[in-house]
């Protein structure tokens, strides 16, 4: 026959109840013991008896058992709701970035030369690294700004030149135009076609060679 079910309920025998207490301490100190060893749990029992004897197990010290547990409990009793986790995530943030801006400060203070007392032998050297990297930049940019810029004066002046052979051909043009009108009546009428075609042939031309080269935009050259 299986065993019947108990009820939950105090003993009121008193050797009944403390037979059932010594069985049942002794299964629930083995039934640590097991689950100490195969899930290796840090396990601390303490068990006080009707009586007032002190019964305990533990497979550490039982001390430093009960210091975790109060450190457990104190940690989950610090709970934050969002709102204050959300507090904390912004304030440590703001801390990282003052801290940031801070670097960057003093950063561009060593690099005007200020406050380089407090800068070792290794510090300067990478400071100097830094300088010697940053005028070469600006020397090459510098440069090709230059040649850029030679190059446009150069395209510049000669449209100027093409533009000042164009008036001039245009100037003597009228200039001969003036002497034509002031020919006499009687002169060959084909003769003077013949002048002012070959005349506005020549101006065609110097008009073609100058619209072969455009004039460069004016834009404002910025140097950094």
């Amino acid at each position: 026959m299986g065993r019947g079910k108990i009820e939950i309920k105090r003993i009121e025998n008193n050797t009944n109840r403390q037979v059932t207490f010594c069985k049942r301490r002794n299964g629930l100190l083995k039934k640590a013991y097991e689950l100490s060893v195969l899930c290796d749990a840090e396990i601390a029992l303490i068990v006080f008896s009707s009586r007032g004897r002190v019964y305990e197990y533990s497979n550490n010290n039982i001390k430093g058992t009960i210091e975790r547990y109060k450190k457990a409990t104190s940690d989950a009793s610090n709970i934050c709701t969002p709102q204050e986790l959300n507090a904390q995530f912004y304030q440590q943030e703001s801390k990282k970035l003052r801290q940031q801006i801070h670097m960057l400060q003093n950063s561009n203070r060593h690099l005007v030369g200020e406050g380089l007392g407090s800068l070792n032998v290794r510090e300067l050297k990478q400071l100097e690294s830094r300088l010697e990297r940053g005028i070469s930049k600006i020397r090459s940019k510098k440069h090709d700004l230059i040649i850029a810029e030679t190059e446009n004066l150069q395209k510049r002046e000669v449209q100027l030149e093409q533009e000042n052979a164009f008036l001039r051909a245009k100037i003597a043009e009228n200039e001969r135009l003036q002497q034509l009108s002031m020919m006499p009546a009687g002169q060959d009428y084909h003769a003077i076609q013949h002048y002012l075609a070959r005349n506005m042939l020549q101006l065609n031309v110097m008009e073609s060679v100058q619209a072969s080269y455009p004039v460069p935009d004016k834009k404002t050259l910025h140097l950094d």
